[in-house]
């Protein structure tokens, strides 16, 4: 009944929503890619890749997901060397990073979440366990695969503070669906206790920690090498990640300020999204500033110029650019959504400012300000804490090895979430 009512809420957001899908076809392209396989077709090679071997189904998101799973899924490939490991994610910024990251494995979209179209993908693939990272729960693909066998794990878990009163309402729905979860990993001890509220079974409940403190850059990428070629020599060097709408303009309002303190400082500028990419650009340039990007960079421009702008205008290469920084901002968290990762700078020793806004990291926040290893500050504060952390004299060095040794005290999630996930297979097998 349940499931029922929810697929005909789906079909008919769908079908009332078709005009503006399309019309977001059509101008933008946005939504086009994956469509076929979402709507059922499976990829071409998806099952000759899956053929004859045992299989881990890994479902994230979108790029941050794709980037927590990343040493997850090499220390899955290392212990379970005869599995393949097939890959999915929801946007195609994500896809494009998984295509990358995991370039051996197999990577599609994940279909939508009708019990036939789910069923169509779990015959193919056959999986013997499915990973859904964070917070995916899909209801038709967890009753069919309570209904084929397939065990289903939730890793790294959580329950964001927008969602718990969500699901709270919704407890005695979600509670049967939940039960036909064999086990959830959670990131914390109140994200344990948050699924056990929202209807998971106790006992099924573990805490391995995050995976985004495993989360590891893919070596130093071309686009970092490039950069730093292209740089001022000596230039210090402020890498704004994740930037939302908004962010980028009190980020240029305080622009001038940090180059009276620091003439000749670069700001590294990524917005989180790539379809901004053009507004963005054409905002440093009304701002004054003289702006490259990055993809002009690979194509053979010029040095950056003193007191400019880098607009990173590519995908998976933020994670490795953060190693470039004097300072770095984290965005998503001057304005209300809930903030992006200051790990990713954290673990090069970088010094990390955000706004307060960081609901979705708030243990990691909470961590690294408990050891004086991040700067938390409202949008009047943003220029003062950047002069504060390029000034030399080491106050910012020494916050970030302070980040940094967070991020180290708190590695390990991988290795406690694969001997879990381990457990789980040997059930599978008996």
């Amino acid at each position: 009944m349940i499931l029922g009512v929810y697929s005909a809420l789906l079909a008919a957001v769908l079908v009332l929503g078709a005009p503006w899908w399309l019309a977001r076809m059509a101008t933008s392209g946005r939504y086009r890619a994956g469509l076929a396989g979402r709507l059922g077709m499976i990829p071409a090679g998806l099952e000759e890749a899956v053929k004859g071997r045992r299989v881990v189904w890994l479902h994230a998101v979108s790029v941050g997901e794709v980037m927590a799973a990343s040493e997850l899924v090499r220390e899955l490939g290392r212990v379970l060397p005869e599995w393949v490991i097939a890959v999915s994610t929801t946007t195609e910024t994500g896809q494009r990073l998984a295509r990358e990251r995991f370039a051996s494995l197999p990577v599609f979209y994940l279909p939508l979440d009708f019990a036939s179209v789910v069923r169509r993908y779990v015959s193919v693939l056959h999986p013997n366990l499915i990973i859904l990272m964070e917070s995916e729960l899909w209801p038709n693909l967890m009753d069919v695969c309570a209904e084929q066998g397939v065990r289903v794990a939730v890793v790294n878990g959580r329950v964001s503070d927008r969602s718990l009163p969500r699901y709270l309402r919704l407890r005695r729905l979600w509670r049967p669906l939940l039960e036909r979860v064999s086990l959830f990993l959670a990131q914390s001890e109140e994200n344990s206790r948050r699924l056990v509220r929202i209807g998971a079974r106790a006992e099924r409940v573990r805490v391995t920690g995050n995976l985004k403190y495993d989360v590891k850059a893919a070596g130093e990428s071309v686009m970092t090498k490039l950069m730093a070629e292209r740089l001022p020599r000596g230039a210090k060097v402020v890498v704004a990640g994740s930037t939302l709408e908004g962010e980028e303009r009190m980020l240029l309002e305080a622009w001038p300020r940090v180059l009276e303190a620091a003439p000749g400082a670069v700001m590294v500028l990524a917005p989180r999204r790539p379809e901004r990419f053009q507004v963005v650009a054409a905002l440093v340039s009304e701002s004054g500033f003289a702006v490259v990007r990055a993809s002009e960079l690979r194509e053979g421009a010029g040095a950056v110029a003193p007191g400019g702008v880098v607009l990173l205008d590519t995908i998976g290469d933020l994670a490795s650019v953060y190693s470039l920084g004097t300072a770095a901002f984290v965005g998503g968290s001057l304005v209300a959504t809930g903030g992006h990762n200051p790990l990713e700078p954290a673990r090069f020793g970088v010094p990390v400012v955000m706004g307060e806004s960081s609901e979705n990291f708030r243990e990691i926040v909470e961590a690294m300000r408990a050891d004086d290893g991040i700067r938390v500050v409202k949008p009047s504060g943003l220029a003062e804490t950047l002069v504060e952390l390029l000034k030399d004299g080491g106050e910012g060095r020494a916050v970030g090895e302070r980040g940094r040794r967070v991020f180290d005290a708190q590695a390990g999630a991988t290795a406690r979430t694969v001997e879990a996930l381990l457990g789980l297979v040997k059930e599978a097998r008996a």
